[in-house]
């Protein structure tokens, strides 16, 4: 299933927009290419070359960009991953820190192409939002002094064990 809306990522690398759609659709299930366009005679970029790749990651539409070195990512966007247990945060976190990643806090991390991912376990939110307030902040700390979230831990914390 593809999801098409009315907004949607447009991402912009510089000059490998390619490797790293290749990196991405690797990574989630349901991910493809979907098209390409390139760049013309007099135009911004060099005639030939790739301008755009629209994609899929997990049914979910995106665009990339050989848009040039002008524009970096920064960590103010991040795409967040809603994994289930331990070990699809791990694969998802092994997987984008490949070939270069930087790991992070709290279950975030930047991919090597500068990108920045949030590995999140599903429960994690309903944990910080619960109701009670000292299992929330336990929760809370206990994720405050993680890189790559640990499922057993959380749960721990949260439960005040």
């Amino acid at each position: 299933m593809t999801i098409r809306t009315r907004i949607s990522p447009n991402l912009w690398f510089d000059f490998n927009a390619k490797e790293a759609v290749d990196f991405y659709v690797s990574i989630f299930p349901n991910s493809k290419v979907l098209r390409m366009s390139h760049y013309l005679k007099d135009s911004p970029g060099p005639e030939g070359e790739i301008m755009t790749i629209e994609f899929q990651l997990d049914g979910l539409v995106f665009t990339a960009i050989n848009g040039g070195p002008q524009f970096k990512f920064n960590e103010s966007v991040s795409f967040l991953i809603e994994c289930t247990d331990q070990a699809e945060v791990d694969r998802y976190w092994d997987a984008l820190l490949a070939g270069g990643g930087e790991p992070s806090v709290c279950g975030w991390l930047k991919d090597r192409f500068g990108l920045s991912w949030q590995v999140n376990w599903s429960p994690m939110i309903d944990m910080l939002l619960d109701a009670d307030k000292q299992k929330a902040g336990r929760a809370m700390q206990a994720m405050l002094k993680m890189r790559k979230l640990d499922v057993a831990t959380l749960q721990k914390a949260y439960a005040g064990d």
